[in-house]
């Protein structure tokens, strides 16, 4: 079952339950066991495998200026009116007013807590221009760890695609975060796109435009997340 819920080939799954990572219903599972996809509840890693109904998963790419919240005070627009009203849906995570990029949608909440716990080390990537010219310390300091006055940061993946363009890959998720590492080293962010979410990404969905997630992409989040936690 677990194989055809396309987690990976027999042998993968298989290895799965013989590292009793999988439960059914609460128990370790064991090789041979038959399960009802419909009416048994499965976990690999603790995340829960298998689309149930009316869960639904839209991915959206948010344009700048646009809330990542459910509704506004000051009636600025927000990422739910993106999306159909129904059913109900929250943001995953957050991109800050001024940031863009790729953000999901949905009201899988046992899928939203993992995406967005740092102990199940998610990637997110972004594509940062900045103002000035990073030099190679500026660099070597995000990815080894920027004091913030939360603490330190986690590494982070940092790549170099122009004069003032990053590639930053962090799994992390304070607020604001790239923004405030970029500053602290010297080159404060001029934009911010996020441009991946663990396996997830499209560059052909433009500002302001959204759409359902395939079921083999909300399989790809899934095993991002059955990986496990960084140690």
């Amino acid at each position: 079952m677990l194989a055809q819920a396309g987690l990976g080939s027999r042998r993968v799954c298989e290895d799965l339950i013989e590292r009793r990572r999988v439960r059914v219903n609460g128990e370790v599972a064991v090789l041979g066991r038959r399960v009802d996809p419909e009416t048994d509840v499965i976990e690999i890693g603790g995340a829960q495998i298998g689309v149930k109904a009316g869960l639904v998963h839209y991915l959206v790419n948010k344009p700048a200026g646009t809330i990542t919240t459910v509704s506004d005070t000051h009636g600025r627009p927000t990422v739910t009116e993106i999306v159909p009203n129904n059913p109900r849906v929250f943001p995953v995570g957050r991109l800050d007013a001024d940031s863009e990029g790729l953000l999901i949608l949905t009201n899988d909440g046992d899928l939203t807590h993992r995406l967005t716990h740092p102990s199940f080390g998610v990637d997110k990537e972004y594509l940062v221009s900045v103002v000035g010219e990073p030099h190679r310390g500026a660099i070597s300091r995000l990815r080894e760890g920027v004091e913030l006055d939360d603490g330190v940061t986690q590494p982070a993946k940092v790549a170099q695609l122009g004069a003032r363009l990053l590639r930053i890959t962090i799994h992390e998720g304070r607020n604001r975060q790239i923004r405030r590492m970029c500053e602290a080293v010297g080159f404060p962010v001029e934009r911010l796109v996020r441009t991946r979410i663990g396996t997830l990404t499209d560059r052909t969905l433009t500002p302001g435009s959204w759409r359902p997630l395939t079921q083999d992409e909300v399989r790809g989040l899934e095993r991002a997340v059955v990986a496990g936690p960084r140690r």
